[in-house]
């Protein structure tokens, strides 16, 4: 009898989580570290009263889409002040006030991308560089990404790039841009040095991502590399090599993923059994593992030949 209630009397306590666990949490992602808040009470305070775990925010699906501005301040606020980066990808909740209100919280900020944030407009990102300058004295150190933003004028780049490229920071604005490496969703996070994506295309003088050709043979021609560049609506780029495609070879270069590809990297990707179309690059994941496939619109061609028709 004594045993059993002194088996009763010590109640068995919750194990406290391993150490390594907690140095996983500066890995996360916004959402993963607001899961693991209800892991347990240890987990709760130790995220919410850590501001070096949020001064690197990004939110992307599929968080992007239920985002507000009130909910980006309670996130962005655990950072104390001391926000350095912050990503929306697709944030169609996302205002001018919001993000504004985040940035004067934040004056230490030096990463901002904003793809696809629609109600974002050109005005609101001036005063938010604006405001910036105004607290920091210079923001030369801050990159921006304003992919998809609607109804940027020349005005609106002018007086970007006038508080982004100042000393010495024009010539990395001048760095060559590819498609290839930019047009992708999942390489907008990338960095690659410039203060901002946008520019002044030189045909069409509308201000959208702007890219110079890959080919070797464009770059050793100044004039040729000059023609060469433009957004993609002006110039049509390959979609693995990002190179200039003649409007003559198109019709001769047809992919089963409707993407453009130059003749070049046509030939050496496997086609298609029956219609001989390749898939680009970024769609290998349609090719089996043999030299040969079917690409899914001869699949279902097939698919649909054989299905019999209803006798009424």
């Amino acid at each position: 009898m004594s045993h059993l209630s002194g088996s009763a009397a010590s109640p068995t306590e919750p194990e406290s989580p391993h150490g390594a666990l907690f140095l996983v949490l500066h890995y996360l992602q916004v959402r993963e570290l607001l899961a693991f808040q209800s892991v347990s009470r240890i987990f709760c305070d130790t995220i919410s009263n850590d501001p070096s775990l949020w001064r690197e925010i990004t939110v992307q699906s599929p968080l992007s889409s239920k985002l507000t501005d009130e909910a980006l301040l309670a996130i962005t606020s655990r950072a104390e002040g001391t926000l350095r980066s912050l990503t929306l990808f697709s944030c169609l909740k996302i205002s001018d006030a919001g993000l504004l209100t985040v940035v004067e919280q934040n004056p230490g900020i030096t990463k901002l991308f904003v793809p696809g944030c629609i109600c974002l407009t050109a005005d609101g990102m001036v005063e938010v560089v604006k405001r910036l300058h105004e607290r920091k004295g210079n923001v030369n150190q801050l990159r921006l990404r304003l992919r998809g933003l609607c109804n940027i004028e020349k005005d609106h780049l002018d007086v970007l790039n006038s508080f982004l490229c100042k000393d010495g920071l024009l010539s990395k604005s001048l760095m060559p841009s590819f498609y290839g490496s930019n047009h992708s969703s999942g390489s907008i996070n990338s960095d690659d040095g410039r203060p901002i994506d946008v520019d002044m295309c030189p045909m069409c003088r509308t201000v959208r991502l702007v890219f110079d050709c890959t080919r070797d043979e464009c770059r050793r021609m100044e004039r040729r590399w000059i023609e060469c560049r433009g957004c993609f609506f002006c110039i049509a780029r390959c979609e693995d090599c990002g190179g200039c495609i003649d409007p003559e070879n198109m019709c001769h270069a047809e992919s089963a993923c409707n993407h453009l590809l130059c003749i070049d990297c046509w030939l050496q990707l496997p086609k298609c059994d029956t219609c001989n179309r390749p898939y680009c690059k970024g769609h290998n994941s349609f090719v089996g593992p043999t030299t040969g496939f079917i690409c899914q619109e001869c699949a279902d061609g097939d698919f649909l030949d054989n299905v019999p028709e209803a006798g009424f």
